[in-house]
Formats: structure tokens, sequence, C-alpha cells
């Protein structure tokens, strides 16, 4: 008997967090991120702000729940793509996951917004939180198929030595935290052909570039097309019609 409750307990506890995660979702889309308060979420399950408290320790716990949320499904997006091109060659599953990246990113701006354009809470700075690891697996999509692709063809990399002392000490590091699979130079193309499309993407998600386009998609495009050649792909892959 005491299974039995307790497994219904959990399950009634995996629906009401489904549902404080709903309302948290429709409250950033409808109203934007300031909406977001624990009594404003509480009021729109049917509770008081105290018994929310239940659930979650504070407001940062309940953002960072709701951010790992959205880290997964950008990541499953981009994985389904990827995992649908899995005999395809390597560039070809890169431009087509770096496309699916745009593709719901445009379609869930709020979603977005949310994961890229706010400030990191020191709590969700750690390994061991629920964010930082579904950060990880959306991380993970683009960076395996670039160690791949360095596995398989490599890439043309700077001079370690021409690097700034800086920039490669931390490169070292990065590369220390990815298990070495791309050395220094290589982890610095990958971080700026990242940073290129999420600077891009970030830009015409929040409308930064609505003065001069109303259609970033050829923007877009013609970004993937330099990253080819960066990474020393054929420019035979036609963009989506």
């Amino acid at each position: 008997m005491s299974t039995q409750t307790g497994g219904r307990r959990e399950r009634l506890r995996k629906a009401t967090v489904k549902e404080i995660h709903e309302a948290v979702r429709t409250l950033l889309v409808e109203q934007g991120p300031s909406a977001v308060t624990i009594n404003a979420v509480a009021r729109a399950v049917g509770m008081s702000g105290p018994a929310l408290y239940h659930y979650y320790a504070g407001l940062d716990a309940l953002v960072g729940a709701v951010t790992a949320d959205f880290f997964d499904e950008l990541a499953v997006a981009m994985e389904q793509v990827r995992d649908a091109r899995a005999h395809a060659p390597v560039g070809e599953r890169i431009l087509a996951v770096c496309r699916a990246m745009r593709t719901w990113a445009i379609t869930h701006p709020a979603e977005f917004g949310w994961i890229f354009a706010a400030p990191i809470a020191p709590l969700h700075r750690r390994p061991d939180s629920e964010r930082h690891r579904a950060g990880q697996r959306f991380e993970r999509v683009l960076l395996d198929l670039t160690i791949e692709l360095w596995q398989t063809r490599p890439f043309p990399v700077p001079d370690p030595a021409e690097l700034p002392e800086s920039l490669r000490e931390q490169l070292i590091a990065y590369s220390a935290t990815i298990g070495e699979q791309l050395p220094p130079e290589a982890a610095h193309v990958f971080l700026s052909c990242w940073i290129r499309l999420y600077g891009l993407l970030c830009m015409e998600v929040l409308h930064q570039l609505d003065f001069a386009y109303s259609d970033l998609e050829p923007v877009y495009e013609e970004c993937l097309h330099d990253l080819t050649g960066i990474l020393g792909l054929a420019s035979t892959d036609q963009p989506p019609a």
C-alpha cells in the first residue's frame, strides 16, 4: 500500500511540476520575462505563493528548471535533424543542425531569449545544476559534429603560438573540459563559429537588425557559407527551398 501511495504522490507531483512549467511558459510568451514571478505562476496554477515553494526553493530555481526544459527542447529539435541524416557527410549534418537551431529560435523567440539573452544566475553555473546539464546537451550537438569533422578531415587552425597568451590559456582550459577531443587551436575555430551563429541569431530574435533587414534567412545562409570555408567544407550543400 505504501508503495502505491508513494507512486501516486510522485505522479501527482510530476503533473503539478509540468503544470507549473507550462504556466511559466505562457506568462513568458504572452507577457514577457518580467511577468514571471512566484506569485503570478502560483495564481496561474491555482495555488498560493508559499505553496509553490514546496516545489522550488525560489524564482531562480524555477527559472533554471524551465530553462533546462527549453534547452532540451532545442537540443531535441537539432538531434532529430542530425539523426535523420545519420549517413550523410558530416558537413551536411552540421549545416542541417545550424538551420534547425535557427528554425527553433525564430519560432520560439521568447524561449530563445529566455535561454540566451539573460544573465546566468550563479546557482545555474554549477556543473550539477539542471540548467547546466541541459545546456551541455545542447552544446554537444554541434560540438560532437565538429569533433567528428576534426577527426576525419581536420580543418585549418591558427598557430597556437600566435594567439594571445590569455586566449591560449583559456582555450587550453576549455579543451580540457571536453576531454581534449579538440586541441586548443581547433576549439578556437569551433567557438568562433558558434559565436558568429549565436550573435546573428540573437540579433535576429531580438529584432536588432530590423532597421536594415525584413528577412534574415539569406544573411544566415551567407554566414553558414562563410563557416563552410572556415571549416574546410565543400560548398555543395544548398539551402532549403
